[in-house]
């Protein structure tokens, strides 16, 4: 369906501040003047980031995604067209953004019991991420698919991921056991021309590929083929995903954080980072959205997690992310936010019409703490609860604000995760780091490669043996 600009208009994702001011929050909150403060770093910010969008050597190249994809798009619904007709079941092999990306699609515009559902009310085959190498969770996935009728995306830029890769090793194995030809069960998303996975596609005869770009790192891949190959399997609407990412890109051109929803987000955030406001909590009120908070936890922190600056200057910053749900976490994490230390923001995620209204049929009218809400809906029990809470948090002087979504469809999803995307590109150029790097990352992934033995880490692995554990001080 072609979306016209009112229709566009009427999906417009918004960000609504007013519990971050003083006049609700009094000196808790943000005077005009205060905000005011930063407009000379968010300009900057907004500046930098748009001088530099597009520059593959900066891993700014998630930038241009919602343009450049064209023939890539096509080829992908061509392919997931022709996975949905061979196969039964759709696996992605792949760990951080690799997965949390198409997990949080597929939560926010499946069914949110996809899988349970029978084949004729599914648009695609049985789905499933395998993001962890616990050896009890790749058992047990191999309990509910049947190989020989799985289709397995293996995501890894640099194919040398040791999860990933790990998993692809058993994977294969079984599949050649199992006497299928292993080049026609799988699809890898990794870089054009370098790296294991390449290796390995020529060895085994040409495997179908997918382009990780080199100007895209794990966390922001979500709108290349890592996220859509599998959003596309499940049939989602990839086109108008990238069509909303465009929107809000549109929406950012603004350098006044007033009127440019993400740069605003930014400089919320680091304003609240500057008075010591160390926790963000996001919190969305719709099960479809509960995990876009794991994808942005990781958005954020790997961007922002920083000890040095650009100038080489310690440094140590960044904002501990916080995953809630509403309405499950105002009866587990709100007590916190509410009396606890004043030590965070929240940042509500609003949707303004579900997809399901379902009616609270009238009964036991006798009694009143249970028969007031015959006649509403859950949708409004539900926003009902949200407004609630964010009433609560600013009666107790909490800073938070809320991002409103008209719905949860492909166009805003594609809106809000650009949002983010921006937002953390400003904040970091605000805090003067280098947002596309994760050192902390890899110095883990060394230490696991030394400790089971690769080649070339021995002077690790002797490093790591005599910082073992000593008895001395275990209980």
């Amino acid at each position: 369906m072609r979306m016209t600009e009112e229709m566009r208009k009427s999906l417009r994702i918004t960000v609504d501040y007013t519990n971050m001011t003083d006049k609700y929050l009094g000196d808790k909150g943000y005077s005009a003047k205060k905000l005011d403060s930063y407009k000379k770093l968010s300009k900057a910010a907004h500046a930098y980031v748009a001088d530099n969008r597009g520059k593959d050597e900066l891993f700014m190249g998630w930038t241009e995604l919602p343009y450049n994809q064209d023939e890539i798009v096509a080829d992908i619904l061509a392919t997931a067209k022709e996975v949905r007709r061979k196969f039964d079941y759709f696996v992605v092999l792949g760990i951080g953004g690799s997965a949390l990306g198409p997990i949080m699609a597929f939560n926010a515009l499946c069914h949110l019991h996809y899988n349970d559902l029978p084949k004729s009310k599914r648009k695609g085959p049985k789905f499933f991420v395998e993001d962890n190498v616990d050896p009890v969770r790749m058992k047990e996935l191999l309990d509910v698919i049947e190989p020989e009728k799985t289709c397995f995306n293996v995501i890894s830029k640099s194919g040398a991921t040791s999860e990933t890769m790990a998993q692809y090793l058993i994977i294969s194995d079984l599949l050649k056991k199992k006497g299928c030809d292993v080049k026609e069960h799988v699809i890898f998303t990794t870089d054009a021309s370098r790296g294991n996975l390449v290796k390995i596609s020529d060895e085994l005869g040409g495997v179908k590929r997918y382009v990780l770009p080199d100007g895209v790192g794990g966390r922001f891949s979500q709108l290349c083929p890592v996220g859509l190959l599998p959003a596309a399997v499940l049939g989602i609407d990839i086109k108008n995903l990238l069509k909303g990412a465009a929107y809000m890109d549109k929406m950012c051109k603004s350098s006044d954080f007033r009127k440019n929803p993400a740069l605003l987000c930014a400089t919320l955030q680091y304003a609240a980072m500057q008075d010591g406001k160390n926790i963000g909590v996001l919190m969305p009120y719709s099960d479809n959205l509960k995990f876009v908070s794991d994808w942005y936890a990781q958005l954020w922190a790997e961007s922002l997690g920083k000890n040095v600056t650009l100038d080489g200057v310690p440094c140590n910053v960044g904002q501990t992310p916080v995953k809630a749900l509403g309405v499950t976490d105002q009866h587990s994490q709100v007590q916190l936010y509410t009396e606890g230390p004043y030590d965070k923001v929240v940042t509500f995620l609003s949707v303004g019409s579900y997809r399901e209204k379902t009616m609270i049929p009238h009964g036991c009218e006798s009694i009143p703490d249970v028969s007031f809400l015959g006649g509403h809906t859950m949708e409004e029990l539900i926003q009902a609860e949200n407004k609630a809470t964010a009433f609560a948090l600013t009666k107790a002087g909490r800073l938070n604000y809320t991002i409103d979504l008209p719905e949860v469809n492909a166009f805003t999803l594609g809106q809000l995760l650009f949002l983010f995307e921006m937002q953390t590109a400003y904040a970091g150029a605000m805090l003067n780091i280098n947002t596309f790097n994760q050192p902390g990352v890899e110095a883990g992934k060394k230490a696991t490669f030394a400790l089971l033995g690769k080649p070339g880490y021995a002077e690790q692995k002797a490093a790591l043996d005599q910082a073992a554990s000593d008895p001395e001080y275990i209980v």
